[in-house]
């Protein structure tokens, strides 16, 4: 266990922008409790949540612990009002129904301090469902330094709660940006990109909560924002000439066709998913192994649109 002296400055400042989470934020704050490194803040940013949350969170005793309550604006606005209130020298945000390991920040911090010309380190995550228990896997990619271009075909930070960043970066930047109604976390990662080295810890050390209530589960607002920043980053760095910009938007749509058929399944998203997946294999430099997987794909969205309630026999919602 690293030292933590109550008279230090936080060398690291934590974020959790919190909004009816009632059945989660315990264990999104005892993820951090429970943090090897110890000489951090965490800042609550309760925003207008209805609930029982701001109570639970009071109940929770620990002088590193700072809530602040606004009315409700969105989790651009709620980061970017913690990071105003940040000291620390690195930031890391933290949603408020996700889970860290307990090595989490001390790795990243140790992977900064060894790298010194970079300003974000980020690690792997893995998803986990609304009980808490193992879906998938996620991405393993390993990349280092100038990740510019890799990161704008596909976003292999894949969530807003996996990187630590130098807090002058993000301040550099103006933070997030609050026009964007999804997507802000891989707009934030590509601006940084675009300007600061990254760093990965080659392991798992973000539990990335899946559920049908969260952000990303809008889809046609996922598209759509996602398109904006795609193009929003295109333009403030044009890629080298050789760049290949459909392997970008199919990323994107192979992204989306695989949001789309997760549970709770309905036709409506079936429909969605045809569009979709058009726009994959419209994109997709196709190959038989790719072909396959596009069939299936399609064979899935098919049943979904005949006959949906016998795929969520299964599934029950909160």
């Amino acid at each position: 266990m690293l030292e933590y002296s109550q008279n230090s400055e936080p060398r690291i400042s934590v974020v959790i922008p919190a909004y009816n989470c009632e059945k989660t934020i315990t264990k999104t704050i005892e993820s951090v409790l429970n943090q090897t490194f110890t000489n951090w803040e965490l800042i609550i940013i309760n925003d207008g949540s209805k609930d029982s949350t701001l109570e639970i969170i009071s109940q929770i005793h620990d002088s590193r612990i700072k809530v602040f309550s606004f009315d409700n604006a969105g989790g651009n606005v709620s980061r970017n009002r913690g990071l105003k209130y940040a000291v620390g020298e690195f930031v890391s945000f933290l949603d408020a129904d996700d889970i860290w390991t307990s090595d989490k920040l001390a790795s990243q911090l140790k992977a900064l301090e060894e790298n010194p010309q970079a300003a974000v380190a980020y690690s792997w995550t893995d998803y986990i469902d609304e009980t808490g228990e193992f879906v998938v896997s996620g991405g393993r990619v390993v990349a280092k330094g100038d990740v510019y271009e890799k990161l704008l075909v596909t976003n292999f930070l894949e969530n807003g709660s996996n990187p630590l960043i130098k807090r002058e970066s993000l301040i550099s930047l103006s933070g997030f940006d609050e026009s964007l109604p999804a997507a802000q976390d891989w707009d934030m990662w590509l601006r940084l990109a675009a300007k600061f080295e990254f760093v990965c810890i080659p392991s798992v050390q973000i539990l990335y909560r899946v559920s049908g209530n969260s952000v990303s589960a809008n889809l046609n607002r996922q598209e759509t924002a996602c398109l904006q920043v795609m193009n929003k980053a295109y333009k403030a760095r044009p890629p080298q000439p050789n760049f290949n910009f459909n392997l970008s938007l199919a990323n994107l749509y192979k992204y989306l066709t695989c949001k789309a058929l997760q549970k709770p399944l309905t036709r409506k998203k079936g429909l969605a998913t045809v569009r979709f997946l058009y726009y994959y294999t419209l994109y997709e430099s196709l190959t038989i192994n790719r072909a396959i997987f596009i069939a299936k794909l399609a064979l899935k969205t098919l049943i979904i649109i005949i006959y949906p309630p016998f795929l969520n026999r299964n599934h029950q919602k909160n």
